[in-house]
């Protein structure tokens, strides 16, 4: 008897995922979950000490699928607001680039952010404020921007932004970040309609628990971990391959744009 057709588990065989923030955290881990589900990946950072281990670490993970599959990385620095445009449409030349010519990408993920800076409400300064919004608000707008010309407008293909809870459920002292949490849901709704009929979504952590926390003392992080347990209906974190299924989702089904998908453990409803 003849095999049935695997419509569901192939939906990104043959495809190309490119990962903004692919490094680390969540980012790695959707790079992770493309390849295991038949894409060819991308992955970008600022620093090329990171991106070189972690293009060897997926190549080493998965040797059965690199004669078949692609990985590479790219550095880009998303940062410097003055040469944002150029960096961005440098990164897209280069993932795209073949011995053959161009290729299209089908998805592409922001997951990439920069170190938390936070100053209390009466010590804030406007600069700080723009600061905070370079890479997480403004990067993925000119990234946007450029799209069209690197792939197909079409609902088989997607992009796909990074919010925050923050953005539903305040934390003191987060003001700035509360409002481009907010802002990135508003900004992929616009986009949505932009650049129809390409699919545009976002995806909203919780907390999770990834290589940011490895900046802050122990006991802070466990102070912070047991706090996330206790306000959720799960009584657990949030983990990196936990959160890729949320982007996987977002890349295969064809009919959702425009649409927020949280993954918080349930807790902003405690």
């Amino acid at each position: 008897m003849a095999s049935p057709t695997r419509k569901y588990i192939n939906k990104l065989s043959g495809q190309h995922v490119l990962v903004l923030g692919g490094t680390s955290g969540i980012g790695f881990s959707v790079a992770e979950a493309a390849l295991e589900n038949g894409a060819s990946v991308i992955i970008s950072s600022s620093s090329s000490a990171k991106l070189e281990r972690s293009v060897r670490r997926l190549q080493e993970t998965y040797p059965e699928l690199m004669s078949t599959q692609r990985v590479s990385g790219y550095v880009c620095d998303l940062a410097n607001t003055h040469d944002l445009e150029e960096n961005l449409r440098r990164l897209l030349d280069e993932a795209t680039a073949t011995q053959n010519g161009k290729l299209k990408l089908n998805h592409v993920v922001f997951t990439a952010g920069d170190a938390i800076q936070l100053s209390s409400l009466d010590k804030t300064t406007a600069e700080a404020i723009q600061a905070s919004g370079v890479v997480r608000f403004v990067a993925p707008q000119i990234l946007a921007k450029l799209l069209p010309s690197y792939m197909e407008l079409s609902p088989v293909n997607s992009f796909t932004l990074t919010g925050g809870s923050v953005a539903h459920r305040p934390i003191s002292g987060w003001s700035t970040m509360s409002g481009y949490a907010s802002a990135n849901e508003g900004l992929a709704r616009g986009l949505a309609l932009d650049l129809k009929p390409l699919r545009v979504n976002v995806v909203v952590p919780g907390v999770v628990y990834t290589e940011i926390f490895s900046g802050f003392p122990d006991e802070a992080v466990q102070a912070i971990l047991q706090n996330a347990r206790e306000n959720n209906l799960t009584g657990t974190v949030g983990r990196p391959e936990d959160l890729a299924e949320s982007y996987i989702y977002l890349m295969k089904d064809q009919y959702v744009t425009g649409s927020v998908v949280a993954s918080n453990g349930g807790s902003l409803l405690v």
